[in-house]
């Protein structure tokens, strides 16, 4: 099983219109490391849903329901989607401040590339977050 972690600014889409929604495509991902991202993701995959902009934490877990396959919204080019489905909310948000000042967690993609939408987590990192946010699966 991998780890990920997935980015939406909350007033696009929020942790709570996925829970409401019960999952959703993750549509609209237009950068080529996101969507290598994206086609590595397989069912089952646990995701870390992250709020962007607006918040600045981990808010959620997710589980990827459907692997890639291409993206209805895309105009043009070779762009890729999946299926995620909403797991429980993080007891306690975990935010970027905390994920920065934390050793196990300063090296990951959401610090070193923040403008990556779609990035891997180690199974040691997604546990990190867990352990940060008082959670357990």
């Amino acid at each position: 099983m991998n780890h990920w972690l997935v980015k939406s600014e909350p007033a696009a889409y929020s942790w709570a219109a996925f829970v409401k929604d019960g999952g959703t495509a993750w549509t609209g991902v237009r950068n080529f490391t996101a969507r290598l991202n994206l086609r590595a993701m397989k069912r089952g995959d646990r995701v870390c849903f992250y709020h962007s902009v607006t918040g600045k934490e981990v808010v959620g877990l997710a589980r990827v329901m459907r692997e890639a396959y291409p993206d209805a919204t895309a105009e043009e080019g070779d762009w890729p989607c999946v299926d995620l489905a909403p797991l429980k909310a993080l007891v306690k948000p975990v935010s970027l401040e905390a994920i920065k000042a934390d050793p196990t967690l300063a090296g990951i993609p959401l610090v070193r590339q923040s403008r990556l939408s779609v990035s891997p987590l180690t199974r040691e990192q997604f546990a990190r977050v867990l352990a940060l946010g008082g959670t357990r699966l």
